[in-house]
């Protein structure tokens, strides 16, 4: 894939983080460690069948950490890891972006901080 001009690393980035609950999973995570039912309760509208799987698949890309502690109750955490935390200049880029998008959209001229 690296041969082929055509290929690019903003698409690479997208396929890793695709789907709607990922970017704003990672960005609740960056905030802070938490537990599944914090998540879910930060993501309204999400299934746990969903916040699970998507949990499942940052984990396996290497972007979460699940952390286990023994119970009773079995306590799980999960939070970024070194290599998912070197998503977040990219991520609070897009979230700059985003705002000044928001305040174009109600009729306000954005003001670039890029």
């Amino acid at each position: 894939m690296m041969d082929d001009p055509e290929a690019c690393g903003f698409d690479t980035a997208m396929r890793v983080i695709r789907g709607k609950w990922k970017a704003t999973i990672i960005w609740r995570l960056h905030l802070a460690p938490r537990r599944f039912g914090r998540l879910r309760q930060l993501l309204p509208g999400i299934s746990d069948k969903v916040l699970l799987e998507q949990l499942r698949e940052l984990e396996a890309d290497g972007l979460v950490d699940r952390r286990q502690d023994a119970g009773p109750p079995i306590k799980v955490v999960y939070s970024l890891s070194d290599y998912g935390r070197s998503l977040n200049e990219g991520m609070e880029r897009l979230a700059i972006w985003g705002r000044a998008h928001q305040k174009s959209a109600v009729g306000q001229k954005p003001t670039s901080t890029l």
